[in-house]
């Protein structure tokens, strides 16, 4: 298959009280198109760092980013849903505005009311919704607005960022099955962003297990999950349900 995306030896470090603070160290991997990829890790391992620097909003002190074959020019062909994206819509637009505006972008502009509807349709929500301002939509509903909003652009790649924070179980597997509907339909190649090992367990082909700014583990899902050879990603998968932190294990 062909590779969509290759990462060469990404660094990137921030000033930390004038001292130099590394965030990822030398992060290398590939990604083939129309895969899901699962990035696992703690609070401040550098997931979401990672997504930014891939999306552009970051840039790396070091490495290449090499994009379908080619050092290109990256706007709108990766996007990234955070976790709270449907907060970022405008709540005073109507859900209609804010997708046409996208689908301009997109360069969609011919049969725009076909598009508009079959948007509705990919991401499993009511017509009828096209006129409702976003602040009259639930908390769901506008995340899958900011889904649309994001497919309508026709990205290549797609950034999920802790897509699954405070949701419920149904909740949780509703997007779940609505991200392999867009794998599946779409051709869409996809990065998920989760702390929970269970639904990266379902989605993704393959997952990459950081710690600290580095890769400690990647491969395949099932072969890593049911074969851990890391330390850190036999702990993840044994306190997964517990809160416990790995450094308080080390220095038990």
């Amino acid at each position: 298959m062909k590779t969509i995306l290759s990462i060469q030896g990404l660094t990137y470090s921030v000033n930390d009280n004038s001292q130099k603070k590394i965030i990822l160290d030398n992060i290398s991997f590939t990604l083939e198109e129309g895969k899901i990829l699962g990035i696992a890790g703690e609070s401040g391992s550098g997931k979401t760092t990672l997504a930014k620097i891939l999306c552009g909003l970051n840039i790396p002190d070091s490495g290449k980013i090499i994009f379908n074959s080619s050092v290109e020019e990256i706007k709108n062909r990766i996007q990234i849903l955070f976790q709270n994206n449907g907060e970022l819509l405008n709540p005073y637009r109507k859900v209609e505005n804010i997708l046409s505006e996208a689908l301009a972008i997109g360069k969609k502009k011919n049969n725009q009311s076909i598009e508009l509807k079959g948007l509705m349709q990919i991401v499993d929500i009511e017509e009828n919704l096209l006129q409702r301002k976003c602040c009259q939509l639930s908390g769901g509903q506008q995340q899958r607005v900011a889904l649309a909003r994001i497919l309508a652009v026709k990205p290549k790649l797609i950034i999920l960022d802790e897509p699954f924070s405070a949701q419920d179980s149904e909740s949780q597997l509703n997007f779940l099955n609505l991200f392999k509907k867009i794998n599946a339909e779409l051709g869409a190649t996809l990065i998920c962003i989760a702390h929970s090992l269970k639904i990266l367990r379902k989605l993704a082909d393959e997952v990459i297990i950081l710690y600290k700014g580095k890769i400690v583990e990647q491969g395949k899902t099932e072969i890593v999950f049911s074969s851990p050879l890391n330390s850190y990603t036999k702990f993840l998968l044994k306190a997964e349900s517990y809160n416990l932190k790995y450094e308080d294990i080390l220095n038990d």
